[in-house]
């Protein structure tokens, strides 16, 4: 296995000389936050892609009609409330008072209906809405009225989900073709988008939205009142790690989101720097095959790795010997969650075997087909995943093409269905956000659907239609029993590989009070 990755003493050297120094002088503001994302903002639309750093880009500028509470639970956000009738087919919500977007035109249920219309064309749950409804329209300007050929339960829950997420924008960009980025990020969330100050691979700025009307309740994740009590926040995108720590130990910068286990300890030793896992929802790793093209097309050349793995290899290379901060042993749904299951687990945890994993290879037919490996290798978890991944890769055999890229170069090229020698992919590896694998109408990497599902592509009916299964049930039991049933088919079908779980520390000055738990949000939040 290769060794885990390690700071060159000369990284830890750096710690101790001049830092990072940002070129805004508003940095001196008090009001100002700094921030290091986990990587640049490569894509502003967060309608098109299911990369976290636009969503969490998404969450500033945007709000929902339904925001997860912390546990996970959805809830109201620009929604008053909702009407159900006719046995579940008929939904009637109200749009809160006083919302407005940031151009100062106020929030109609027409940009609703509209936004719902974009997101659901290109989102797999969305495109179980979109199956299922019979009309999605503005009754009046406050009101949306859903009417729906069979209930739909989960609908709150696919307008709020975390991931992929509903974001709501004027109908004059909503209308934007699903392929095609809008032209402006004009929201109604709590933050502005300052397009002008952005500077691609470095910075990216929002400002206190003054139009933005709260909720009452107390904020809970991506629910409640979302008060602002900062007025400018700004990303800078800070590739090094040594730097980034330099930065955050110097007081240049206010918060990291994603520091490297290596330099944990140093972090935790540091004044004036709290440490802590804010995301208690935490991350499922995974490989994820490209199912258009050989040679993964072929659900036993996916199987014959499973063998192989060993997700303790992954969680060390990722997240370091602390293991309460990981955990293997993990299958398709979030550890700790209502539906985890050990279904089809002796895959992974059944002894380990290169041997197998070749003899499985020849059987299956692998040719000795390149196999391209793209790997943002400025994500730092990634990169682990994907070191480990590549040796098991050349060990048995795999004509292995690994491309290094950042992830602004990754990011637009998942999307490209072409063959890997035509400028496609056939594999990279990946992580999910728990919140999205505790149950199956959330996570979109185990869909079945084809080229209508989210990169990767796999196809599986009998996955489909388990899923739906699990739509239609009320009961628990029933649910758990279908999940059950997922899990042990994902095993056969392998629309990715999960490579274990585990939380991501974030560390931030002490002189933020009052962060939010769950991914990092920009609301509630003070800086003394």
């Amino acid at each position: 296995m290769p060794r885990r990755r390690t700071l060159l003493s000369a990284a830890a050297a750096a710690l101790a000389a001049p830092v990072f120094t940002p070129a805004v002088g508003r940095a001196q503001n008090r009001s100002v936050l700094k921030f290091i994302p986990q990587s640049d903002l490569a894509l502003l639309d967060p309608v098109q892609t299911t990369g976290l750093v636009t969503r969490n880009h998404g969450a500033m500028v945007f709000d929902t009609l339904y925001g997860l509470d912390a546990g996970f639970v959805p809830q109201p956000q620009m929604a008053a409330g909702h009407s159900v009738e006719d046995d579940g087919r008929s939904w009637l919500i109200t749009l809160r008072e006083g919302l407005t977007f940031h151009d100062g035109a106020p929030v109609l249920a027409r940009d609703v209906a509209a936004s719902i219309e974009r997101w659901s064309r290109i989102d797999a749950l969305g495109q179980t809405l979109r199956a299922r409804a019979e009309e999605i329209v503005a009754a009046s300007d406050r009101v949306l009225r859903i009417r729906l050929k069979q209930p739909f339960p989960q609908l709150p829950f696919a307008l709020g989900k975390a991931s992929a997420t509903c974001f709501i924008m004027p109908e004059r960009l909503a209308r934007t073709d699903i392929a095609a980025q809008v032209s402006e990020i004009i929201g109604s969330g709590p933050f502005r988008f300052l397009a002008g100050e952005r500077m691609a691979g470095q910075r990216a700025v929002y400002e206190k939205f003054a139009g933005y009307v709260p909720r009452a309740e107390p904020p809970s994740f991506m629910a409640g009142g979302k008060v602002v009590k900062v007025d400018r926040v700004e990303w800078h995108t800070i590739p090094d790690a040594s730097t980034a720590a330099a930065a955050l130990q110097s007081g240049e910068m206010d918060w990291w989101e994603q520091p490297i286990p290596d330099l944990l300890p140093v972090l935790r030793r540091s004044r004036g720097i709290a440490v802590e896992v804010k995301d208690k929802g935490g991350y499922l790793g995974m490989i994820r095959f490209n199912h258009l093209h050989p040679p993964f097309d072929n659900p036993a050349i996916r199987r014959a790795f499973l063998a192989g793995i060993n997700q303790a290899d992954y969680m060390i290379a990722t997240m370091g010997s602390d293991t309460s901060l990981w955990k293997d042993r993990v299958g398709f749904f979030t550890p700790g969650s209502p539906l985890a299951n050990e279904a089809g687990l002796d895959a992974l945890t059944a002894p380990r075997s290169l041997d197998r994993v070749r003899q499985a290879l020849a059987a299956a037919g692998y040719k000795g087909e390149k196999v391209v490996f793209i790997v943002p290798s400025d994500l730092p978890s990634l990169n682990a995943m994907s070191e480990i991944t590549a040796d098991l890769f050349r060990r048995v055999g795999i004509n292995l093409d690994y491309q290094a890229l950042d992830w602004g170069t990754v990011l637009p090229r998942l999307s490209s269905r072409n063959a890997p020698d035509k400028g496609g992919w056939s594999v990279w590896c990946n992580y999910l956000p728990g919140i999205v694998a505790v149950n199956p109408a959330g996570n979109s990497f185990m869909r079945g659907i084809g080229q209508r599902g989210p990169v990767g592509w796999p196809s599986s009916e009998r996955l489909e239609a388990l899923r739906d299964s699990f739509l239609e049930a009320t009961d628990a039991a029933e649910q758990r029993r279908i999940a059950g049933e997922m899990q042990r088919q994902a095993f056969q079908d392998l629309p990715y590989i999960p490579t274990g779980f585990y939380y991501q520390p974030t560390a931030y000055r002490t002189s933020l009070r009052n962060i939010v738990e769950g991914f990092p949000v920009f609301w509630g939040l003070e800086k003394a």
